[in-house]
């Protein structure tokens, strides 16, 4: 017999003990050691089982709780715990510190995300998206930012990973009650669910309750389509993480932007939070909030004698996106008809008109209706996630900004980061030091004041002992797996022998897209069993990784690896794939491996932060330059594997660089992890992991890159977007009509004539000042509102400057501009004049996309 509902009967804790269900609420715990030990120390082998406090809460026996009521250590224990608690939640902290230094730092801020990957307690995670999500959360708590996190509760979370017996990946899909979770149903003023509801053709309503979630001192707000109102196609909005067909799809981003926006408008007005100022969007896929914040203004008595055009500035100055995807085949998009059947007949967010709504996603393809393009059409701030990802995701919406350059396209790079709390084993901390803002350095910048007093032997022991547990680890995934692939536990006798604590050790663990290649390290089978099993400097590799339930391809990469493990039992010791990758299985890795191997086709990874967590635990980079490894990768640091860039043949691009990496492996790194001094130290590898922990360790921080979006973007998008809706919106109307005004002249703007004079010089060096003139019809706009540019670089056979240096040019009589600027290079150069919009309200000169160029 099968249930027709579930539900979750909580534990009956004594009032004693009432501290504890904070606590356990409270997702801290999960970088938290003190809580953790609270609560181990409890039950410590229940706790070492289920590693979730409010399920201790539940199974932990009646008696035992009685029994903790009466033990006077155990509650002063618990009330420290409950005042710590409260003093992280209510302290001033960096983000207040800065609010004393800046007039204007926005009371709260929206952060929208599809996934959100806090803890395996809360599985609303697939992977690196929602891992990250959960990371900006736990950073922006630490920091004091006032953040909301915003995203969809999915009742069957994404899916569990098992093989079959011939290696084939297997989805299963356990439902969980949001009652038997860290989660608190949020509720009006008569205890009924608060719900928001969406419109849905067909003069349907789809309602979502609101399940609350503390994330330190962050709120995060998941929205559940599981409730009674809904129809039964509606119930099942919100089934599962990246399921179903396009039609479901856009449900999901549907409720994601518009009912997360409503969400978060009916969360404050009970609870008395601030409203957010900010609103940032990872991904495109809760763009569609961007709809609902100008219904929003153009609904309201202070904004019904806006248009659709004066509500947009204060739309966009207050909106950051953040684009993860350096591929167009990766960008959401949808049918125009699809979208049309949503927000055709204007019940969806009735104060937009439709048509204005379908301009805002167009692309190149007449049919198809682009999240990308909408996410940056409605945000004035937009990044990519790396350095090298912002300079890919310029390329690929450069047809947006027609007429500017790729290095002028407005979508900037913030680093992504991860949370040091989270991933840092808690030994290494305690050995090197830490706090629960970050870890690796006492705030110096470099990390060069890290554990000075630390030495080789004792990090070397640390790390022995970290890897030790890893093999431990191993050795249980690795029967488990078999005995869900169909083995009897009496054949299984070998896995208690398998991988070795004193064996150089890599690790490979990530989604298995097509473009990670999971199987580069087979492209030669022979010459990587030869590495497995070299009798003086032999390796260990650890796999594991989820195949999207759709992609076929790479399913049968996970087939692939696996095969090659199970037919030959020599290298069945050196190698294992473990499935279902998540959360728990990675801690692990990260800490226990000594190389951390990522491979991808360049540049196709937008960032890839598993190798961050990994470095902050001691362990050694060995990867494609792509990602965050692009720009923090000094020599040192661990190693660069070689691109065979120019190459167009995928297949022989693969043979050279897995040729690279078998060369890496056995020439390089295994030699100097086997290298060891008379006390059994390899002090060359040392040095790269001190080096290591001293200069990534700073950089790869979320507190660094939560840093990096407060001050670069969510203050300037606080002040922009309040000084846009000031007044009745009059700086939006201001420039909706200074827009209007650009609208109407830009055609008609020309430049009629340049000159370039020495100033008396007959031959021209570096730094020799040179004055630019140009007569510049600017078909009636005042010079005020223009910036007139003089450009000069270097030159090659087609004319086309590089290395560009652009000086303001001033207006020194009616229709003549000039300037004065250094020459910046040797050699050819060339100069041309343009003129750009200029507005206050503009983040960017190349913002809306006009230039006009002699």
């Amino acid at each position: 017999m099968r249930a027709v509902r579930r539900f979750t009967v909580h534990a009956r804790v004594p009032d004693q003990l009432a501290g504890l269900t904070a606590l356990a609420t409270n997702l801290r715990w999960t970088w938290h050691p003190p809580t953790r030990d609270l609560f181990a120390s409890m039950d410590d082998p229940l706790f070492r089982r289920i590693r979730d406090p409010l399920r201790m809460l539940t199974e932990i026996p009646a008696g035992r709780l009685e029994q903790l009521a009466r033990d006077e250590d155990f509650l002063a224990r618990t009330r420290a715990a409950v005042d710590d608690l409260h003093r992280y939640l209510t302290e001033p902290r960096w983000y207040q510190r800065l609010a004393e230094q800046h007039d204007r730092v926005p009371a709260a801020v929206a952060y929208f995300s599809m996934e959100f990957g806090v803890h395996e307690a809360l599985p609303n995670y697939s992977g690196g998206l929602g891992v990250l999500a959960g990371d900006h959360l736990k950073a922006a708590s630490d920091l004091g930012v006032p953040i909301i996190g915003v995203g969809p509760l999915y009742r069957a979370g994404y899916f569990r990973q098992s093989l079959s017996l011939d290696g084939w990946q297997v989805e299963h899909y356990p439902v969980i009650d949001p009652d038997g979770l860290p989660l608190e149903l949020v509720t009006d003023p008569s205890g009924r669910p608060a719900l928001v509801d969406v419109a849905m053709p067909g003069g349907r309503r789809l309602h979502a309750q609101m399940w609350k979630a503390s994330v330190g001192r962050a709120v995060l707000l998941l929205l559940d389509t599981d409730v009674d109102d809904n129809d039964d196609d509606l119930r099942r909005v919100t089934d599962r993480l990246y399921g179903g067909d396009a039609d479901h799809r856009i449900r999901q981003e549907i409720l994601a932007g518009i009912g997360g926006m409503r969400a978060v408008r009916r969360y404050c007005e009970l609870t008395g939070h601030p409203q957010p100022e900010v609103f940032h969007t990872n991904e495109g896929h809760a763009g569609f909030l961007g709809l609902e914040r100008a219904n929003e203004i153009l609904g309201d008595p202070a904004g019904r004698d806006l248009d659709f055009d004066e509500v947009l500035p204060a739309v966009r100055a207050g909106t950051v996106f953040t684009t993860h995807t350096p591929v167009p085949a990766g960008i959401d998009r949808f049918p125009v008809d699809l979208v049309q059947h949503y927000f055709g007949d204007g019940a969806l967010v009735p104060h937009v008109e439709p048509r204005r709504i379908l301009a805002l996603g167009a692309e190149e393809n007449p049919g198809m209706f682009n999240m990308a393009h909408m996410g940056l059409r409605l945000a004035q701030r937009a990044n990519g996630v790396s350095a090298l990802h912002g300079r890919v995701s310029r390329r690929m919406f450069a047809g947006l900004w027609p007429g500017f350059d790729d290095d002028e396209v407005p979508v900037r790079s913030v680093t992504n980061g991860v949370h040091g709390p989270t991933w840092v084993a808690r030994e290494m901390t305690a050995l090197l030091g830490g706090n629960d803002e970050e870890w690796g350095h006492e705030g110096d910048g470099d990390g060069r004041r890290i554990a000075a007093d630390v030495t080789d032997e004792q990090l070397w022991a640390l790390r022995r002992e970290l890897r030790t547990n890893l093999v431990g680890e191993v050795r249980r995934r690795a029967r488990d797996a078999w005995l869900q692939r169909g083995a009897s536990a009496l054949e299984l006798g070998w896995t208690e022998r398998i991988f070795d604590p004193d064996v150089l050790t890599i690790g490979f663990a990530r989604r298995v897209p097509t473009y990670k290649r999971l199987t580069l390290m087979l492209r030669d089978p022979e010459r990587l069993r030869s590495l497995l099993l070299d009798e003086q400097r032999p390796i260990q590799i650890v796999v594991a990784g989820k195949s999207h339930p759709a992609d076929e391809g790479g399913k049968a990469l996970i087939q692939q690896i696996v095969r090659f493990i199970d037919d030959d039992p020599e290298v069945r010791r050196r190698i294992v794939f473990l499935p279902d990758y998540g959360m728990s299985m990675a801690r692990y890795l990260y800490r226990g491996c000594d190389v951390w191997l990522n491979n991808p086709t360049r540049p196709l990874e937008a960032c890839g932060t598993s190798g961050m967590k990994a470095a902050l635990n001691g362990c050694l980079n060995l990867s494609i330059r792509d990602g965050w490894w692009d720009e923090f990768y000094d020599g040192s640091n661990g190693w660069a594997i070689p691109t065979a860039d120019g190459v167009t043949d995928p297949l022989q691009r693969d043979d050279l660089e897995a040729a690279a990496l078998y060369d890496l492996i056995g020439q390089q790194i295994a030699p100097l992890f086997y290298d060891r001094d008379d006390r059994g130290v390899p002090r060359g590898w040392m040095s790269r992991i001190w080096h290591t922990l001293r200069t990534l360790g700073p950089n790869v921080q979320a507190s660094r890159m939560v840093r990096e979006y407060v001050e670069s973007y969510y203050l300037p998008a606080a002040a922009t977007g309040a000084e846009a809706a000031a007044d009745g919106y009059a700086g939006a109307r201001a420039f909706a009509r200074y827009r209007t005004r650009l609208e109407t002249a830009w055609p008609r703007v020309r430049i009629a004539d340049t000159e370039l004079v020495s100033d008396g010089a007959d031959t021209l060096v570096v730094g020799s000042d040179v004055r630019v003139r140009a007569h510049v019809d600017l078909a009636g706009l005042d010079p005020s509102e223009v910036d007139v540019q003089a450009v000069v670089g270097r030159v090659g056979d087609t004319d086309d400057l590089q290395d560009a240096v652009h000086v303001s040019m001033d207006a020194v009589e009616r229709g003549v501009f000039e300037a004065r600027l250094r020459l910046p290079h040797a050699g050819a150069l060339g100069y041309t004049v343009r003129v750009l919009p200029r507005h206050h309200l503009l983040d960017s000169p190349a913002e809306l996309g006009k230039v006009v160029v002699a």
